[in-house]
């Protein structure tokens, strides 16, 4: 079971280099369930037992399931991210070296290491704004599905010094090569994929990616391997167990947010009104008082799903001793006294008890109290929403590299701890009490 539902995981990462193709392929997979699109500019209409989804920039998505007992209902949310650590495409995209070079201008977006990028294959995929008939202009996706540049590494004969460390100028070092001879071949190159005029592009959203195969390896093949397992591991495992799940009593929210790797502030962010926007249209189409919404929010409850890290076989000293985590040893639950996660007592009790009815193990995870770790979807998102929610993760090494590992049997953990949440009815009964139940 771990393997066949990790190469699907692994397929829907292969299918999606950017946020925008993680947004599509959500909807994809929800049209297939028979859930209805809805639109943010159009009036909303819902009926009990119905399902629903809405997209924000075509990069974020919230799809939910609503229930036919709606008297005392909350929300069971489950929040992820489509984006990774990646280098954009500049407007101006062309740079020649001497005539016979042409690179691409590229800017990094979020904290990716950048030595893994070097002399790999590399693709380019994004979103390309094309000018319609009737003066509309029209989303469409674009992946080269190919080979198209590389970032070449200096020999070693002309920095001796590369192996004791280097400090990346990304202006310098990290721009691609991606033809010979002159410029002004990637907007013919998108037209011609596209098959429209290079008059008719307007705009792009265009990324690199790598090219590298995803991997099943390990002596036991217990590893997996790929780029962008933060965060569409998370994303992959929530859609899976909502997709799973039924209840009558609450109204079920899965959430994948973008722009997580640079802070969320945008308006398809965690940070955004994205949520609440969504969550108080809910409400409105029911028919439900801003006090029923209120109540709502009280009973709620949201894990919020960004990967973790796991313990580096060679360096285990950058982890804490106990609240430390391992590939295939259960989904972990993140920890932070200054609140970076928002888990607190509350919130891990309620996650350990899900844990426990769905026969998911647990580890936990904190940082060194010398270190300074990231931040992630929970803390941000509850600025907009007040819920009780907990930070967790699945294990992985080099997170933030284009090519991360992580564990065959902890997808199945996540999928079914997502699918408890979505199983189960939430209510607050008294102060500092919380009923949960089937």
């Amino acid at each position: 079971m771990y393997r066949k539902l990790t190469e699907e995981m692994l397929a829907f990462i292969q299918k999606n280099p950017t946020a925008f193709h993680t947004a599509a392929s959500i909807q994809e997979a929800l049209d297939g369930a028979g859930y209805r699109e809805l639109l943010e500019s159009s009036p909303w209409t819902l009926e009990p037992g119905c399902n629903y989804y809405v997209c924000r920039n075509g990069s974020s998505i919230i799809a939910f399931q609503v229930g036919t007992e709606l008297e005392q209902y909350s929300f069971n949310i489950a929040a992820s991210h489509s984006d990774s650590p990646v280098f954009k495409v500049k407007e101006k995209a062309e740079l020649e070296t001497g005539g016979k070079y042409v690179r691409l201008n590229t800017e990094g977006y979020g904290g990716m290491i950048c030595s893994a990028w070097l002399d790999r294959p590399l693709s380019i995929a994004g979103r390309v704004l094309v000018r319609q008939d009737g003066g509309s202009i029209r989303t469409r996706l674009l992946d080269f599905k190919r080979d198209l540049a590389l970032i070449p590494n200096v020999a070693i004969h002309m920095n001796r010094e590369v192996n004791d460390g280097f400090k990346f100028n990304k202006q310098v070092d990290l721009l691609p090569l991606f033809a010979g001879g002159e410029k002004g071949t990637l907007l013919g190159l998108i037209a011609k994929e596209l098959g429209v005029e290079e008059s008719e592009i307007l705009g792009s959203d265009l990324y690199l990616y790598n090219r590298d195969r995803a991997s099943v390896w390990g002596c036991n093949e217990e590893f997996v391997s790929s780029g962008r397992l933060d965060d569409q591991q998370c994303a992959f495992t929530a859609l899976k167990g909502f997709l799973a799940a039924k209840n009558s009593r609450s109204v079920n929210v899965m959430a994948c947010f973008d722009n997580e790797e640079v802070g969320s502030g945008t308006k398809q962010g965690a940070a955004s009104t994205f949520l609440p926007d969504t969550l108080k249209r809910i409400n409105l189409a029911l028919g439900k008082s801003e006090e029923a919404y209120l109540q709502a929010l009280a009973s709620s409850f949201m894990l919020s799903a960004d990967n973790a890290h796991a313990v580096h076989p060679n360096h285990p000293e950058h982890t804490d001793a106990g609240n430390c985590a391992y590939m295939n040893e259960g989904v972990v639950v993140k920890s932070h006294a200054g609140q970076k996660y928002t888990s607190d007592g509350m919130s891990v009790a309620v996650v350990r008890e899900l844990a426990s009815r769905a026969g998911v193990p647990l580890q936990y995870f904190a940082n060194r109290s010398d270190k300074n770790g990231g931040s992630t979807l929970g803390n941000i998102a509850m600025a907009q929403v007040s819920v009780k929610c907990v930070d967790i993760g699945l294990p992985q090494l080099a997170m933030h590299s284009c090519y991360e590992t992580a564990g065959m049997k902890d997808t199945w953990y996540m999928v079914q701890l997502m699918k408890e949440l979505f199983s189960s009815h939430f209510q607050e009964t008294g102060s500092g009490v919380l009923q949960i139940e089937k």
